[in-house]
């Protein structure tokens, strides 16, 4: 049986494609002592199929947000994004897309598509430990998620 603690962490999804932004990640939200369950795929057909718990992620559990990167192979976060958000039983996901483009272009393209929050990636480890303190304490302190 599953703990208490673990069964009221929220699970997070990272679509990501780089490695070293992977590792960024789990590196910054260990030193900011985030428990949340990290799952990580690194394409968008398999974020879809991670989210529609499909083949190899049948038994995957429903993340409680989702961190976008928009460029990513097989299948673009902006359509992932799209698929996410027209799917009902998905939809209410939030989505935070993060991205290292300061496009204007993506920005409202990602707005438009319904993400709830575009952030874009720092460069330097310790301002992207900040970044991901902030989203933690968003996401996760501030905000009320539905129960996965």
């Amino acid at each position: 049986m599953p703990s208490e603690v673990t069964d009221s962490l929220i699970p997070i999804l990272l679509v990501e494609d780089s490695p070293t932004d992977v590792m960024m990640t789990r590196e910054a939200l260990e030193d900011y002592k985030v428990r949340n369950p990290l799952h990580v795929v690194e394409d968008g057909v398999a974020a879809m199929e991670y989210l529609r718990r499909e083949g190899k992620h049948r038994d995957a559990p429903r993340p409680g947000l989702v961190m976008l990167d928009l460029n990513l192979p097989r299948k673009s976060g902006r359509e992932v994004l799209e698929e996410l958000k027209a799917d009902p039983d998905l939809r209410s996901i939030p989505v935070v897309v993060l991205s290292t483009s300061k496009s204007e272009e993506d920005v409202a393209k990602s707005y438009g598509l319904h993400a709830n929050c575009y952030i874009t990636k720092p460069v330097d480890f310790s301002s992207f430990v900040e970044v991901v303190r902030s989203i933690n304490d968003f996401w996760f302190g501030v905000v009320t998620l539905p129960r996965v």
